[in-house]
Parts: structure tokens; sequence; C-alpha cells
């Protein structure tokens, strides 16, 4: 092999290196915009996450707020809801689970585990009493009519699926409990979701 033949060999795998670099940018100048366009727009992006005043909610009222285009229900329950909510054991519920999107997937769907709690270092008389669900029935997407049903909590009249006054599923075709989103205290009056 000649020097002439080795210093050709050089110049051919830079021909290769140079053509298939070349063809990557290319490629992912083509594909670039493909993958972008999956992209949430940016109204979506910005109703990602709401902050909701609670200020105004008097304990035994609902507030409901739009996020993500779907009905949030906020309640501020009442000790007797709560202890209704308490009283039921949990292995008798047609689901078991909190699907509190704030726990684990296998959270038993205890009170506690359903209601949203207060503010780091806030005093609160009942660390129970706030309830933020999303207001979808988990049937056939309907919005249950709060402070009815034969639980006390909401009804779903299209299928006749009862909640209880934790948004337990208790009666009807709903398969699940009302989810919770994520949620979370900013201070003492302000609910963020999201």
């Amino acid at each position: 092999m000649s020097h002439a033949d080795d210093h050709e060999g050089t110049r051919r795998d830079f021909l290769y290196y140079a053509t298939a670099g070349a063809g990557v940018v290319a490629a992912g100048a083509v594909a670039w915009p493909l993958v972008n366009q999956m992209n949430p727009s940016a109204d979506v992006q910005a109703l990602s996450s709401i902050r909701v005043d609670v200020s105004g909610v008097d304990e035994g009222t609902q507030l409901t707020v739009k996020w993500l285009g779907k009905p949030v229900f906020i309640r501020r329950r009442t000790q007797e809801e709560i202890e209704e909510a308490n009283a039921v054991d949990v292995d008798t519920l047609p689901d078991p689970n909190a699907r509190n999107a704030n726990l684990d997937d296998d959270a038993p769907a205890t009170d506690a585990n359903r209601a949203l709690p207060p503010a780091e270092g806030a005093e609160v008389a009942n660390p129970e009493e706030w309830l933020v669900m999303m207001g979808v029935c988990t049937h056939l997407g309907c919005v249950p009519l709060g402070n009815a049903g034969d639980f006390g909590g909401w009804f779903c009249p299209c299928h006749g699926s009862h909640y209880d006054t934790a948004g337990r599923i208790r009666k009807g075709p709903a398969p699940e409990n009302l989810p919770v989103p994520v949620a979370a205290f900013d201070g003492a009056d302000t609910i963020v979701l999201g």
C-alpha cells in the first residue's frame, strides 16, 4: 500500500462522515416541526396550573371552577359531613382506592386520603374540611349534582351514581371514586390546581 492510498482512504472516510452528519442534520430539520406540533399550545400551558381564591367559600358550600376544560368541585365541608365520611368502612366501598393524584396509587379511600391537607403551619379547626375533586362522573363523564343522592354528597342523574361526602362511589354504575387532582394550599386562602 502506498502513501497515496492511505491518504485517499482518509479523504474517503472524511466524506462518509461528513455526508452522514449532513444527513442527520437534514433529518432532524425535517422531523422537528412534526414533533414540535404535538406540544401543547400556549393557551393550554397557561391553564395547566391555576390559583383559586377560596376565602369566600363558607362551610357547607362548594365552589366549581373550570380547569383543563373540566369542572373541579372545591367543597368546604361541615363537621357533620366529615364525620359521615369517616364513619364509612373503606372495605365496603365499591372502589377502595383514594384516587388522589397527590398520593400513591394504592392509598386507601379514607376520608383523610381524599381531603386536601391545610397549608403548612396553618391553624385550622378541622384538617379534613377541604375536598377538591374533578367534577366528572367516572361512569360516562356527566357532571354530578352536589348535596344530592342517597349519601349526601353528589348524585349523577344521568345514570344514577351516588357519591358520599368524600366523593367516593357508593351506589350506581360508576366504577371509581371522583378523582382528586394535583392540588395544594398556597397560604390560607388560595388553592393551586396543577
